[in-house]
């Protein structure tokens, strides 16, 4: 008896057995990966990171960052965004495609811890042109106070809320890449699925007969 089936015992050999179980791959295991709402997932990645780039583009061109990490943190950031276009791609449940959703995905998780870390040291950075060019300016109006004031404000809320999205980033990258784990079989073999097989009285005597004749 092979290790993928199993009879119901107490028949003889030349008797069907009423009962059969056989143990089959299941054929849609790929549609699992759709349980995860790649496509939803996909557009976040990719909203959340374009958000980002953004972000610190603006604050790069306006030259209100002082540390050398807007650059890395645009290019790891446009990593996920190709993640994200990867995941969604992979609704198609195209094995070599959701390989590489699971590939771009890891690479993703840890893209977005790194980029945490690059967040929370900008966050702790305090912006200091500003105060900088006012004490050097002849004016000694208030409003170049009010004014840096509001650019430390905006500096702080952005990267503080910049954590938060490398944390969802990051979460929407596991979740991701686990479902691809699950439908790619990289850490095992592809589970098998029990399937029963009831044969009526009248199918058992006729095959029966056959097996006489």
């Amino acid at each position: 008896m092979s290790d993928e089936e199993f009879v119901v015992e107490g028949l003889s050999p030349s008797q069907s057995p009423l009962v059969s179980v056989t143990f089959q791959r299941n054929q849609h295991r790929k549609e699992k990966y759709l349980e995860a709402e790649p496509k939803a997932l996909g557009i976040t990645q990719i909203g959340l990171s374009l958000f980002m780039m953004i972000g610190v583009s603006v604050f790069q061109a306006k030259g209100l960052s002082e540390l050398p990490l807007d650059i890395p943190l645009i290019i790891l950031s446009l990593l996920v965004v190709i993640a994200g276009l990867v995941a969604v791609s992979a609704q198609s449940l195209h094995l070599p495609t959701l390989r590489a959703c699971l590939g771009m995905q890891i690479v993703a998780c840890m893209v977005s811890v790194v980029n945490i870390i690059f967040t929370l040291i900008m966050l702790g950075s305090s912006f200091g042109g500003c105060w900088m060019y006012h004490w050097e300016s002849t004016n000694t109006s208030t409003k170049y106070d009010v004014i840096c004031r509001q650019i430390e404000n905006i500096h702080s809320h952005f990267y503080a809320g910049g954590v938060l999205i490398q944390a969802a980033l990051l979460a929407i990258s596991v979740t991701l890449a686990a479902y691809c784990c699950k439908v790619v079989n990289c850490c095992g073999p592809a589970p098998k699925m029990p399937v029963v097989t009831v044969q009526t009285p009248s199918r058992v005597e006729t095959d029966q007969s056959n097996t006489q004749d």
